[in-house]
């Protein structure tokens, strides 16, 4: 059975304090606080930097039974190395603790910045490095570099790994994206902001959405929006399409009676990420009934 999970990006915001979170709650109960509302959150952190495997530990045990963290790719990987020679980095990320999470971790994301250009060998090679399941990545872990202080190579245990791809250039809207990310199975981010290209182009059996916010990025509100929004994540997540789709190609979805959906807020500023993730769990929900 899929099922629709509403987050938000990232959960430290000193703007959230007041809004989202009470007095009462410390900064190191951030998380937990989040974690109880939330079913699932996205993590920025490993996006300036490696972690490390006690802070992947905390972040488990903060978090209830069935809950999901979406983790995101190392920006030196996308934006330093380009996706140009990324085994050791690749080996590097997966051996920093991200696997410590265990059942809790959901799909990584692959951020590219908007200043890179799509060239289809580079995107294959780079998605086809990437581990289908926990044990291809313990075992991409087991090559890492010295860069790495404290490794952890998960458990025994094998777990599904998703990825997911998000374009900010115009030159990816292309089908030669679509077919590439079908072959290897790796959803393509609709991601919502005014200021990079947008797509709904199902590649993979789950849906991956990022909402920027509709005007100024991470600051803008969605407002009434919200609703509309609600009936897009329902429609996918019924094994269909919303009407109209903004697609890039005329490819037939990968067929789903119900799909997997991960939603995250990422206007964060002024503390509209949190209050819109609630609303938009509760029109959700709503229409699910």
């Amino acid at each position: 059975m899929g099922k629709i999970r509403i987050g938000v990006s990232g959960w430290s915001y000193q703007d959230w304090r007041g809004h989202f979170y009470p007095e009462t709650v410390t900064r190191v109960d951030e998380l937990r606080y989040a974690a109880g509302i939330f079913d699932t959150i996205e993590v920025n952190g490993t996006f300036y930097s490696l972690s490390t495997p006690d802070a992947f530990r905390s972040w488990h045990s903060a978090a209830p039974s069935g809950f999901v963290f979406a983790v995101k790719g190392s920006r030196y990987i996308t934006h330093s190395k380009k996706l140009n020679r990324v085994e050791t980095p690749l080996a590097n990320f997966f051996a920093s603790g991200i696997l410590d999470l265990g059942s809790k971790l959901g799909p990584v994301l692959w951020q590219l910045p908007a200043s890179l250009h799509f060239d289809a060998e580079r995107v294959n090679r780079f998605l086809g490095l990437l581990p289908k399941d926990t044990i291809e990545a313990s075992n991409l872990a087991g090559r890492h570099d010295d860069k790495v202080k404290s490794i952890s190579y998960g458990s025994n245990r094998k777990h599904r790994l998703r990825h997911v791809l998000e374009i900010r250039h115009e030159s990816y809207l292309s089908d030669e994206l679509v077919r590439i990310a079908r072959d290897h199975g790796v959803a393509l981010a609709f991601s919502h902001a005014s200021t990079w290209p947008y797509l709904e182009e199902l590649t993979a059996g789950f849906a991956y959405v990022r909402l920027h916010g509709p005007g100024e990025p991470y600051r803008s509100p969605y407002g009434d929006a919200i609703k509309v929004w609600a009936r897009k994540l329902r429609a996918w997540h019924r094994g269909s399409e919303p009407e109209e789709p903004q697609r890039i190609s005329d490819r037939v979805p990968p067929r789903r009676k119900e799909r997997d959906v991960y939603v995250y807020l990422d206007n964060d500023a002024g503390g509209h990420a949190p209050k819109e993730a609630q609303a938009l769990r509760f029109e959700v929900d709503r229409l699910l009934e």
